[in-house]
């Protein structure tokens, strides 16, 4: 762990650097309504990673264009990878810092361009104060190699949604219940149904719902789905969706003065014929919810596998909510509610009863705060930045994984009633959701009043950046072992889950009698990673760079 000393350092210290021209920003226009349409660009594209406070998922942008030329700006934006690979040695070190690749923007005309730099161009760099307690070095252990190799077999291609990368944004591939149908999601809209190992088109919800938006890309559009576990009797399913902010009146709002960039809707689908292929029915919207930006919203839906009928579990629908970006562009006060509101929670709600606010879906009487006046029902846990994957061990223990802020990624196991830390902690670290919350400290003396759980696992972004989780093996030598990922380099790890401290390993894969990692399986610097599982136990492995789904075969 290495400590700092008081000092100031310019806030794109890593990002802005003297370009060789005595005035950068000198060919930037600075009239009004260019700006104000750069802003609704960057806003579009740009803000769900970066701000002009504090160094989020890729740095703080304040101050950029003061430093660097348009030409490098513009190339950078249009193109990241190529700029870091070409040796340039700004490019390499801000990826260095953040160990990732940033999306390409190929799609943005000059004249878009134009009006993005002049929008930079109204913030000048500011000065950050580090406090001489800040951890530099979270994690300083790295983790080993396993040694274990898993060979994959290509399964097949999803059809492209998009003419850029990611091709198809395929998310969850997941089998339903009962018959064991084994279904796969495009966030363009698009749900599949695997038949003689192809996709067929099942369920259309960008043409059910036209409102339905799923650009810039990251979270947004056909977020998740699940198959209520008697579905081959009711032919209910529930899927998420994102829509304009302001498209309709939200559920659960804030105060106006606070943007509102995206609704995430949740539907139920009736079919009635639950054997048939396309998806032919009605449905009807039970909640929706404002989040200030396209990150983190519900991109979880499930139902606890395990739970039978007569189970207090059967029926009853968790819902993975994130904090909408709230905190990191200044809203701290949404998710650090203490489990007075929805965001930032894992919900648990019943869609047949109508006891809640609005009447459209039921609160249970086993929730942890059902019987609060001053918290949320729905809460089940609380305290997540972004509970991307909810799922069940083998021995009936709830588990998400949590996609960090700019240090940790963590597994939790997941209680009732429990808080997991966020905005106040990343892992078992003490953060400022008021101030810089890219800046790690030690945790305080008084940490027990804050009442935190922390997480069973907890990496930083030596590792990886972004964790996606989460399927088991379920036989053979490393049956019960647990698979996850990262998602934008594919680096891939393994743990048993055993103990207070699960060891944690890596491994790689053999494709074609080759030993390869995922970035050259499918040729290319940014990976979105996948996994995915279907009734029998076969695990998948998915790229949505390029929309292959490959079957593991574990040992």
């Amino acid at each position: 762990m290495k400590n700092s000393v008081k000092f100031f350092l310019p806030a794109l210290a890593l990002f802005a650097a003297c370009s060789g021209e005595k005035n950068p920003g000198w060919d930037i226009s600075t009239d009004q309504e260019q700006i104000t349409a750069g802003k609704s660009l960057f806003e579009q594209n740009c803000a769900a990673c970066h701000n002009f406070t504090q160094n989020a998922i890729g740095p703080n942008l304040s101050g950029v264009t003061h430093e660097m030329t348009s030409e490098w700006v513009k190339n950078f934006i249009k193109n990241p990878t190529q700029i870091i690979e070409s040796g340039d040695e700004r490019a390499k070190a801000t990826f260095a810092a953040y160990k990732t690749y940033m999306p390409a923007f190929p799609n943005l005309g000059d004249e878009q361009m134009d009006q993005i730099l002049s929008y930079l161009h109204t913030y000048e760099k500011k000065a950050v104060e580090q406090s001489a307690d800040k951890i530099e070095d979270p994690i300083p252990d790295s983790v080993v190699d396993s040694g274990i190799r898993m060979e994959l077999e290509f399964f097949f291609q999803v059809p492209p949604t998009d003419t850029i990368t990611p091709l198809a944004k395929i998310t969850k591939l997941e089998s339903e219940p009962v018959f064991g149908r084994t279904f796969l999601q495009d966030q363009h809209g698009v749900m599949y149904e695997i038949i003689n190992g192809k996709p067929v088109e099942y369920l259309n919800l960008k043409k059910l719902r036209p409102e339905m938006v799923s650009k810039p890309g990251l979270a947004t559009g056909f977020g998740s789905w699940a198959f209520h576990p008697d579905f081959v009797n009711n032919g209910i399913l529930y899927t998420s969706h994102t829509v304009p902010g302001g498209t309709a009146p939200a559920d659960f709002a804030y105060a106006d003065s606070i943007p509102v960039k995206m609704q995430w809707v949740l539907t139920e689908w009736k079919t009635n014929n639950p054997k048939g292929t396309p998806y032919v029915g009605e449905g009807r919207e039970f909640f929706r919810i404002d989040v200030p930006t396209q990150i983190h919203g519900v991109q979880e839906l499930a139902f606890n596998p395990k739970s039978k009928p007569g189970d207090e579990d059967y029926g009853l629908l968790y819902v993975g909510v994130g904090d909408g970006g709230s905190a990191e562009n200044g809203f701290a006060f949404i998710p650090d509610h203490q489990g007075r509101l929805p965001w930032s929670s894992i919900l648990r709600i019943d869609p047949s009863g109508r006891n809640s606010k609005n009447g459209k879906y039921g609160i249970p009487a086993s929730n942890p705060f059902a019987s609060d006046p001053n918290k949320a029902g729905e809460v089940y846990a609380y305290g997540f930045r972004n509970p991307n994957r909810v799922f069940w061990s083998p021995d009936g223990q709830l588990l998400a994984s949590e996609i960090g802020h700019h240090n940790i990624e963590e597994l939790n196991k997941i209680e009732p009633g429990k808080f997991y830390g966020w905005p106040q902690r990343e892992g078992t670290f003490l953060i400022n959701p008021y101030g810089n919350m890219s800046d790690l400290f030690p945790l305080p003396a008084d940490d027990a009043e804050l009442g935190s759980t922390y997480p069973l696992i907890q990496l930083d972004h030596d590792e990886l950046n972004a964790i996606i989780a989460g399927y088991f093996i379920p036989s053979g030598e490393l049956e019960g072992n647990f698979l996850f990922g990262d998602v934008p380099g594919g680096k891939l790890y393994i743990s048993d889950l055993k103990g207070d401290q699960p060891k944690v390993e890596s491994w790689k894969v053999i494709y074609n009698g080759k030993e390869m990692t995922i970035k050259e399986l499918c040729d290319c610097k940014r990976v979105d990673l996948k996994f995915g599982q279907d009734k029998t136990g076969q695990l998948y492995l998915m790229t949505k760079f390029d929309g292959k789904v490959y079957k593991i075969k574990t040992p």
